[in-house]
Order: structure tokens, then sequence, then C-alpha cells
């Protein structure tokens, strides 16, 4: 093996492991909440499963909305600080309303009824998926950092893996390589 050949295996085997130390904790907190999240339409008690409404176009006004989310058992409305967002999803026929702290009210947008009442856990997974939920800054000084370990020891895995292919492949001889040349 060449010296600059043996110098980038080392760099590349060095870097392999220290990156993986490093970068153990965020990723397996990334890996573990972006599972969850890939199933977040598949368990109710991470998202609460989509009701649909009675159809057409929303009749009710956002005030109505906020009276009927209010009125639903669980979750404690005390007006529009309450509330962290609304989605409207015309096409089901419901405007989900959800709360700062965690609650997911769906109501229909035609007749102000209550659908469904139920605690969003979607939010706070992916809050711990990108790394907001321990500090803004984590975002930016942990959970990048560790991505971009993790695309350096992909790239040192799969030339770690292709390493041994690169040297048998090197060392076979070529076609006709120590055959008798025909008109010898």
């Amino acid at each position: 093996m060449s010296q600059p050949l043996r110098a980038v295996n080392f760099w590349s085997r060095r870097l392999h492991r220290w990156g993986a130390v490093f970068s153990a904790v965020p990723l397996l907190v990334v890996i573990c909440t972006g599972l969850l999240l890939l199933l977040k339409k598949e368990f109710a008690w991470i998202q609460p499963r989509e009701v649909r409404g009675s159809g057409g176009h929303p009749s009710v006004t956002f005030d109505q909305i906020l009276a009927a989310a209010s009125a639903a058992d669980g979750p404690e409305i005390t007006g529009w600080e309450s509330i962290d967002r609304l989605e409207v999803r015309v096409g089901r026929g419901m405007t989900k309303v959800i709360t700062k702290d965690r609650w997911e009210v769906q109501v229909d947008h035609s007749t102000g009824g209550v659908l469904s009442a139920a605690i969003r856990r979607s939010d706070l997974i992916e809050s711990l998926h990108d790394g907001t939920w321990f500090h803004s800054a984590a975002k930016l000084w942990v959970f990048l950092p560790s991505g971009l370990i993790a695309l350096g020891l992909w790239i040192t895995g799969v030339y770690l893996w292709g390493l041994p292919y690169i040297m048998r492949s090197r060392r076979k001889p070529t076609r006709g390589e120590g055959a008798a040349s025909p008109g010898a």
C-alpha cells in the first residue's frame, strides 16, 4: 500500500472512530424520534387521528371555532393566548386547534361541533428530533455538527468498506498477463 493511501486509511479510521463517539447521543435521539415521526399517522398516541367533518366550505368563524374548542373536554383553553396554531383541513371538513399545552381539538368547520380532543405528542417528538427542545442553540451547535459527522461517518465507512475491494482489484493480474505471448 502506498504511503498516501496509508495516511488516508489511518485518518479515515481515526475520524470514523471518534466521530461515532462524539455524535452517538444526538444521533440516537434523531434516529429514535425519526422512527416515531414516521409512525405518527399510524398511532393515535403520537398524533390524534383526523376525523372527517361534515364537509363543505368552512362556514364558522374563528371565534366560533375557539368557543367550540374551549368547550371540549380535556384542554384548558382560556382564549387565543392558549392557542399555538390552527390548521384548516378543507378536504377533511375540519379545523385543528392546537394548544400551547399540546392538545389538539378537531372542530367541524361547517357545523362548529367538536369532532375530537386528544393530546398531541408529535410536536414534542419533533422538537426533540431537531434539538430545539433542549435549547434553541442546540439545533445549530449540537445537532447540525452531529449530522455533518454522520455524513463523514458514512463517507469514511463506505471508503473503509470498499478499500479491500479496491486493493484486490489492483493486485489481480490483467487479462493475458503472465501468459506467454503468441509470437514468442
